[in-house]
């Protein structure tokens, strides 16, 4: 009897891992690297040339193309192939967000030179690396430590604040499917600008934030000109829209002031096809300049920009009123807006039917207060029952010491899209002021047509010292909102930060949360971990309703360390359609990480660290899987690696970056 009990036990064994090698729930499909590999071939500036071509570049995605009506790939009914991924290729650090109307969502607009970046770190993020981590941003990845300013690092914001007198290389490349996007920045013929000079050469940033049907739209920096020996912009961000290849600027919708309309930004975060086949595109747009007569915190730290120029206050107000020394003069290049949501209507032929703002904004006339100015933008965008609902925050003003915050909220036409827009703030989430104020601001990132909306609410007060950034679902048909919280799923613990990045038609949400607690006191930042949580009532494949996953569990398919799935770690996703397929940016080590854990290492057969690249994937759910196809990864045995706050690799200032980049759909 004990012989045949081993023998049916080996049996049992022998069955179970051959069920769990060809286990998972989803696939994971790379994305072309052809535009980072294009990025990482261009030339950048010779005394970082040699750490450019040995630094990797990093790529991100923002988005998933739309699937077709009844689409589902967890049946197997869909055509994973044609849902193309939009997002971006960068070189280094970014310095200052392309996706956010105003860096790092702070409306004082002061994270402008290294004691801004280093401030943001301490008082939003609360890491212990924040020393670290603000020259790497403000410097470029890779610095030289001894001669900080001597342009050695990759990407930056000095070297964008440089431009005026040292040019400037592209940093970030807007992606298609992994294929660089052309945007109107690139074009001579889009600036009408008098006195600007030659167009330099690669010289735009840019990301692409979505994809419908025939168009794809994002947002792009405006080249570099050469004006008699000076480098200056036209202008920091404009929105684009490319149909099949041709690409068109979303221009600023404001009346009367020439200096906005010329050097103020717009934005394009997300956009809808309407039934009669146009797109509908919503995002932000500058309405008018911010600076006040006493506040210097607008004003940049010029010993750290290096270039011998100083800031003159005087001149900086000039810019507003002397178009002639627009181009020509260095203190006009850090114009700074105030922003309003905005919407514009464009048709097949790349032609803007319509544009303008989303509401009246509380702040339209007293535009700034102290140092705090009006910020308002749309992120997103559905249909709901036949007509556009748009999502993103709004500015209100306090009447207090706080003055104006930024609210999430949504934006609906009273009756056609070209119509009035009304504001309304999310409830359950409003900022408190003064003394006990409870966040520093609110925003919502996604809408699905059942309208419900998914975003983030950052917290003002420290929460053992690691200021949470919390996630919420908020459902118009009920009036609630809710916390995404430990009493949803552990995996959303007490302190952790996150974003709920997107909502699909299905209620399902994904995004990115902390995935490590051990260092929950001592400051240092934590690794982030894709999630998925099934929002609504009904099952998504093998995926219960109320069920929340890590994708890194929902891709194990328990097979050798060396699979090709044990090569990713997916540290945020994106995007999700309604046929159940994301969009996710993952680390990648080629030939799989150590072991199947979750906190498993990229090393080689002796031990030694190898190369992490940032990718970008696709995430195809595999028709028909089960949830005895779910492999949840075991925690890591061995102690984990101690970090130094003294130094921290590219895929570690990636992540501390993160909470900066956000998806805009």
């Amino acid at each position: 009897m004990p012989h045949k009990m081993l023998k049916l036990s080996t049996l049992a064994i022998l069955v179970a891992g051959a069920s769990q090698a060809s286990a998972a729930v989803y696939t994971i499909e790379p994305v072309s690297t052809a535009g980072a590999d294009q990025l990482a071939a261009q030339e950048y500036f010779p005394s970082a040339q040699a750490n450019a071509d040995s630094t990797p570049v990093s790529m991100f995605t923002t988005g998933i193309k739309p699937s077709a009506e009844g689409e589902n790939c967890f049946t197997g009914n869909c055509n994973a192939g044609s849902y193309d991924v939009a997002g971006t290729a960068r070189r280094g650090t970014q310095g200052a967000p392309l996706s956010d109307a105003v860096a790092f969502n702070q409306n004082r607009q002061f994270v402008n030179d290294l004691s801004g970046l280093y401030n943001y770190c301490r008082d939003d993020l609360g890491y212990n690396t924040c020393d670290v981590w603000a020259r790497s941003e403000y410097f470029g990845y890779g610095y030289n430590v001894d001669d900080e300013q001597s342009g050695q690092g990759l990407g930056g914001l000095q070297h964008i604040q440089q431009t005026w007198k040292n040019n400037y290389r592209s940093n970030a490349i807007a992606l298609d499917n992994g294929a660089a996007v052309t945007t109107k920045a690139d074009d001579a013929t889009a600036y009408p600008e008098q006195g600007i000079g030659t167009l330099q050469d690669k010289t735009t940033d840019a990301t692409l934030e979505g994809i419908t049907g025939n168009y794809s739209f994002g947002t792009s920096s405006s080249a570099v000109f050469n004006n008699n020996g000076v480098y200056p912009r036209a202008f920091a961000k404009r929105g684009f829209v490319n149909i099949d290849g041709t690409p068109a600027a979303l221009l600023n919708p404001v009346s009367g002031d020439a200096f906005v309309k010329n050097m103020g930004q717009t934005m394009a975060n997300g956009a809808v096809e309407t039934t009669d086949g146009n797109l509908l595109v919503v995002g932000s747009s500058s309405f008018a300049q911010t600076f006040t007569q006493d506040v210097d915190s607008r004003d940049p730290n010029t010993d750290d920009i290096n270039i011998g120029l100083g800031f003159n206050k005087d001149t900086f107000k000039q810019c507003a009123t002397n178009p002639s020394n627009l181009y020509s003069t260095f203190e006009c290049q850090f114009s700074s807006f105030a922003n309003e949501a905005a919407f514009w209507l464009v048709d097949a032929s790349g032609n803007v039917v319509k544009s303008g703002v989303m509401g009246s904004n509380l702040a339209a006339v007293d535009k700034d207060h102290d140092d705090v100015s009006a910020q308002a933008s749309a992120n997103a965008v559905a249909m709901v029952n036949g007509s556009p609902v748009a999502v993103g925050y709004i500015s209100r003003d306090t009447n207090s010491s706080d003055s104006y915050v930024m609210e999430a909220a949504f934006f609906k036409p009273t009756t056609g899209i070209d119509s009035s827009w009304t504001q309304t703030a999310i409830p359950g989430i409003t900022i408190s002021t003064g003394d006990d104020r409870n966040y520093e601001y609110t925003m919502a990132n996604d809408v699905n047509a059942n309208f419900k909306v998914v975003g983030i609410a950052k917290s003002h007060k420290a929460d053992n010292r690691s200021y949470p950034q919390k996630m919420f679902i908020y459902d118009n048909a009920t009036g609630q909102t809710k916390f995404l919280d430990s009493s949803v799923s552990s995996i959303f613990f007490r302190g952790a930060n996150g974003d709920a990045e997107a909502i699909n038609d299905h209620d399902q949400v994904v995004g990115w949360i902390d995935s490590e607690t051990k260092n929950q006191i001592d400051g240092s930042e934590r690794r982030h971990r894709a999630f998925t949580y099934i929002a609504g009532s009904a099952a998504q494949g093998p995926l219960k309703a109320g069920s929340v996953w890590m994708l890194d569990d929902l891709t194990n398919d328990g097979g050798a360390a060396n699979s090709v799935a044990n090569s990713y770690r997916i540290i945020s996703a994106t995007d999700v359609n309604n046929a159940g397929v994301i969009s996710a940016t993952a680390n990648y080590c080629a030939g799989g990480y150590q072991n199947l854990t979750k906190e498993a290492q990229c090393l080689d057969q002796n031990g030694k660290p190898k190369e992490e690249k940032q990718v970008a994937i696709k995430l195809v759910p595999k028709a028909n899987a089960t949830d005895k196809d779910i492999i949840v990864r075991k925690a890591e045995e061995d102690e984990p690696v101690k970090r130094s706050g003294g130094s921290l690799g590219i895929l570690a200032l990636t992540a501390l970056g993160f909470i900066g980049f956000r998806r805009r759909k």
